[in-house]
């Protein structure tokens, strides 16, 4: 009997620490790793690594890149986010006289670095003015943890960050807890496989800070293996993408008629 070919984790190099871990993971699973598209042609395909690259290879590799919708973070309830948050376009955010953080809606946008304008007339010039952006109510954030979630449900994790600086290490109680708050007020509009942060806030509380791709998103402490499941789901083959989850398509992010939960 003919032996059967082993699926494909496709990273292109340079290799990231969280490319290599997941490559180890999935290389353990018997899947080959791969750093070349030439390499993987007709072969069941799954991705991990930058945006720009996966636009320009989905389509010849037959990938279904799921992400969340640029406005997500616009309709979690209020209580979970504890700041205003409006999806504009640069244009729209240069008329404002507030202090702001503004951000791209997605990695796919890397001309802005998010950052915290006292007056959003600041933006730096060069931007098309189309652009869209987060512009948001500014918070501070003591601690920042990043989940992995697979149909609803956290499967791994890490903090990320203490007061802006990076200090990873486990998932403790409170993080895991609100998690499961926010996931139980929002995973309906959210893709199965999607990375979430949230964050404690300095005097206490908890926020969401936002949504990531996937499959190019740190790992940090979490456990590569659980990281992976996330990532095979979020990037694979799209004759295998749910049709729960065809709204969350690569190319369609932006649409407002998705589900909101």
């Amino acid at each position: 009997m003919e032996a059967r070919t082993p699926p494909v984790l496709l990273l292109p190099a340079p290799r990231t620490s969280t490319a290599e871990l997941i490559g180890q993971a999935a290389a353990w699973r018997g899947y080959d790793v791969a750093d070349r598209a030439a390499r993987v042609e007709g072969r069941r395909v799954h991705w991990y690594g930058g945006p720009r690259a996966a636009a320009r290879l989905a389509g010849p590799l037959g990938l279904g890149l799921l992400e969340p919708a640029d406005d997500w973070l616009t309709h979690v309830p209020r209580p979970l986010l504890r700041r205003s948050v409006r999806l504009t376009t640069v244009a729209e955010a240069r008329t404002l006289r507030e202090r702001a953080f503004v951000k791209p809606p997605s990695a796919k946008i890397d001309l802005l670095p998010a950052a915290v304008h006292e007056d959003v007339t600041s933006l730096p010039g060069g931007l098309d003015g189309s652009t869209p952006v987060l512009v948001s109510g500014v918070v501070e954030f003591a601690a920042e943890y990043r989940l992995f979630v697979l149909d609803g449900e956290t499967v791994a994790g890490s903090r990320y960050a203490v007061r802006g600086r990076l200090d990873p290490a486990p998932l403790d109680a409170e993080s895991r807890a609100f998690g499961r708050t926010v996931l139980d007020a929002t995973a309906a509009g959210l893709p199965s496989a999607v990375c979430l942060d949230i964050g404690r806030l300095v005097d206490g509380g908890w926020a969401v800070v936002e949504t990531n791709m996937a499959w190019f998103a740190h790992c940090y402490a979490a456990e590569p293996d659980r990281v992976l499941d996330v990532v095979l789901r979020a990037a694979g083959p799209i004759a295998s993408v749910a049709e729960r989850d065809r709204p969350y398509l690569s190319g369609s992010a932006a649409h407002p008629e998705r589900a909101q939960g």
